[in-house]
């Protein structure tokens, strides 16, 4: 037999992660390939009933301080290493009483998670980087022509199936893909403790800080290809998607039926999302919908019931909502599946769709159900010719001292809702954005204009509802008094905005002279 093609006689077993390993492990022993293990993966296979060796028996000495060393041995290594086609390297072998290892399956120390949890102390970390896993990793991979590297239970059924159709071979092609993964998860694992041990200053008490607390002086990232996707923003463009691989987030989201997701429906999924969880704090924990198109709202909404919030946000702009992608912060029932149905929608993303909504969409087949679970954004990433832009992610939120009156009239408490409601989902629209907002409904959204003041008109133009009585939202400060008495003009009572600029006397002159309220949060909320 060529290299390639060898029957794999003996595989060592240690892994972590132990999903789908005892079905495996069961597959392997059936095609007569030797089991050797370490701790706690060979006690889990030996009370399966799976006949497996200690890796003590291979290398005649002990599993030795607390596991750091029960692996790094040359009768591991070298069954791993040797090439089976050197003479020099079988003689050696075979003179020091050296067995071929021809498959591992070693998944890692769980690093992440552990310096994930808050509070984690310093010496559970250092114990938690792998020593030996890595090292059989990449001994495997550099041998990949003899030796099949396993890093991963998502290949345990695909390799299973070759190797009964091949009677207990694979072939090079596979064994070169398990190395190419093989190697970007070391460099993924070695770059997350790099990172991590990177915040942790000598000679302090190897405290670990927040994450947050300060940019990496060297950004690593990992991600895994998670969906090759049609096309990117427009068909020419060649596009994929990548995962953290946390099972969080929008890349991690579960798809229950319908057509494969566009790159566009992706981006506009993010902003869906982004804008309900919002929607999740004390002052609005109630059902809220968000529907979007090329990024922006184009109606939000809350309500008493999940279908009262899509009726009100549908009928912001019902116009544009055709073919619109909608975000929900609350399960899909079946009468918020009713009312959603009669609409041509391409995505709609929700924490969790209830069976009879699942039955309701099962007639239009290719509506895209999303499940996703929420995971706030740490870091938002924008790349630029030659680098990256690095920035925290647009998290703040309004606290009551936040809140400054510098009208002469104070903004009724009916008022003061509907301007909290509307900073929220300004806070989503392409600046320069104006939402005009009344009892927790959008009414005209004024989005990527230019100027401020036509951001003001838009919003009101594109009005569906009444504009009188309603309160507005502005992402940014009004460098002139033009865009709050086109708001005026409007029909708007009350306005939210940051404050700041050089005219904000002037502004605020025009708005006791037109009667309207105005609160400065000091906050801005540019979305470019």
């Amino acid at each position: 037999m060529s290299r390639s093609t060898t029957r794999i006689q003996r595989a060592i077993l240690s892994v972590t992660d132990k999903t789908g390993l005892v079905d495996f492990a069961r597959q392997l022993s059936s095609l007569g390939i030797e089991l050797i293990s370490t701790g706690g993966t060979a006690k889990l296979l030996r009370d399966a009933g799976i006949a497996v060796k200690d890796i003590s028996e291979l290398t005649g000495f002990p599993e030795m301080l607390d596991g750091r060393v029960k692996t790094l041995h040359p009768k591991v290594h070298g069954g791993i290493l040797h090439r089976r086609d050197n003479p020099a390297h079988t003689a050696a072998v075979a003179e020091h009483g050296i067995q071929p290892i021809d498959m591992v399956v070693v998944n890692l120390y769980a690093f992440e998670k552990t310096a994930a949890r808050p509070g984690v102390a310093f010496e559970e970390l250092i114990e938690n980087i792998d020593i030996g896993g890595p090292s059989m990793i990449r001994s495997a991979a550099k041998n990949f022509h003899d030796v099949a590297v396993v890093t991963s239970p998502d290949d345990y059924p695909a390799i299973a199936e070759e190797l009964a159709r091949s009677g207990g071979a694979l072939s090079l092609e596979t064994k070169w893909r398990l190395a190419q993964k093989a190697f970007a998860t070391t460099a993924a694992y070695d770059s997350a403790i790099a990172s991590t041990l990177e915040r942790i200053s000598i000679p302090a008490d190897f405290h670990l800080p927040p994450a947050d607390e300060a940019f990496p002086q060297t950004l690593r990232l990992s991600f895994q290809k998670a969906l090759d996707l049609r096309y990117g923003e427009n068909p020419h463009q060649k596009a994929a998607m990548y995962s953290d691989g946390s099972g969080v987030g929008v890349a991690n989201a579960r798809q229950l039926q319908g057509k494969e997701l566009s790159y566009n429906n992706i981006v506009d999924l993010q902003a869906a999302w982004d804008l309900v969880q919002e929607f999740n704090e004390h002052e609005f924990d109630e059902p809220v919908c968000a529907i979007i198109k090329h990024t922006n709202p184009c109606g939000t909404a809350t309500g008493q019931t999940l279908a009262a919030a899509y009726k009100r946000a549908l009928e912001c702009d019902p116009v544009s909502a055709f073919g619109g992608v909608i975000g929900v912060n609350r399960p899909i029932d079946g009468d918020a599946a009713e009312e959603m149905h009669k609409l041509f929608l391409e995505v709609i993303a929700a924490p969790r769709f209830e069976e009879a909504a699942k039955a309701r969409f099962a007639t239009k087949k290719n509506l895209r159900l999303v499940e996703v679970a929420a995971a706030p954004q740490k870091w938002i990433l924008k790349h630029v010719s030659g680098g990256i832009l690095l920035q925290d992610a647009d998290s703040r939120t309004l606290r009551d001292a936040d809140l400054k009156v510098v009208t002469k009239r104070a903004p009724t408490p009916e008022e003061t809702r509907g301007l909290l409601f509307a900073w929220k989902v300004c806070k989503h629209v392409k600046s320069n954005a104006i939402v005009y907002a009344r009892n927790g409904q959008t009414v005209g959204v004024g989005a990527g204009q230019m100027s401020r003041v036509d951001s003001a008109k838009l919003g009101a133009m594109k009005a569906q509802l009444p504009l009188k009585g309603t309160v507005a939202a502005s992402d940014a400060f009004f460098p002139f008094p033009d865009g709050v008495e086109e708001i005026a003009r409007a029909g708007a009572t009350a306005i939210i905005q940051p404050g700041g600029s050089q005219r904000d006397p002037e502004v605020i002159e025009a708005a006791d002279r037109l009667g309207l309220a105005m609160l400065f949060t000091g906050v801005r909320h540019f979305r470019h």
